[in-house]
């Protein structure tokens, strides 16, 4: 099973307002483990970028000048993203936010599956913070390394954030499945043995009567 976390860092909340994606990080999981695959991009977003936005990421006007423009990058996000579920925290305003700049390229919106953790947060603890902070806290994931956003350092928090939704880390799940493989390979090689005779020999049908006579007063007799 492949799946990717996804994030992404923006000028605003609003893409129809003009607001247009900075960062996109991307993290792959195959079968919730982490194989080590990234997507990351910074982006020029051919706009100024409003001072409350950058507050929260610190991506500033000097530093995304020279960076690819989303056209430039669409086509590697697509193989990246193809074939896989995408996982997201508050995974509609991420997803909006690509959409709309497929839009702007003249590509199909994204088709992939995808899980919103927001969502599987409230379900799980009803009631409880669901931010990202606050899910990192409840599992005691360490976030020491977050003082801003960042697309690809939060996707690397929501992957772990997500696999405690799952059902949390199990250390010896991969060794027991690898055993469990290894067993029922052993047994689909082994030589089945021949049938055992079920008629009895001579010798054993001489015996019983010897045993059958020695009986005093059998049961099926009494009658």
């Amino acid at each position: 099973m492949r799946e990717i976390v996804l994030d992404t860092e923006t000028t605003g909340l609003d893409p129809g307002n003009g607001d247009r994606v900075v960062e996109i990080g991307c993290v792959e999981l195959l079968n919730t483990v982490p194989t080590g695959r990234t997507f990351h991009k910074y982006l020029n977003p051919q706009r100024f970028m409003p001072s409350m936005a950058q507050a929260v990421h610190g991506l500033t006007d000097e530093f995304l000048r020279d960076k690819p423009l989303f056209a430039d990058v669409c086509e590697e996000l697509a193989t990246f993203l193809d074939g896989a579920r995408v996982i997201a925290h508050n995974a509609e305003f991420d997803i909006g936010f690509l959409n709309a700049e497929l839009a702007r390229v003249d590509r199909p919106p994204l088709a992939c599956e995808v899980i919103d953790t927001v969502r599987l947060a409230r379900r799980k603890y009803p009631g409880a913070p669901a931010s990202l902070d606050a899910l990192c806290d409840r599992f005691k994931i360490d976030k020491s390394a977050r003082d801003k956003h960042g697309a690809l350092l939060d996707a690397r928090l929501l992957a772990d954030v997500y696999l405690e939704l799952c059902g949390g880390r199990q250390p010896g799940l991969a060794l027991a499945v690898q055993a469990t493989v290894a067993t029922l390979s052993t047994i689909a090689q082994r030589q089945p043995r021949p049938p055992r005779p079920h008629t009895a020999t001579p010798d054993e049908l001489v015996a019983h009567q010897v045993f059958l006579a020695g009986l005093k007063e059998p049961i099926w007799l009494a009658a």
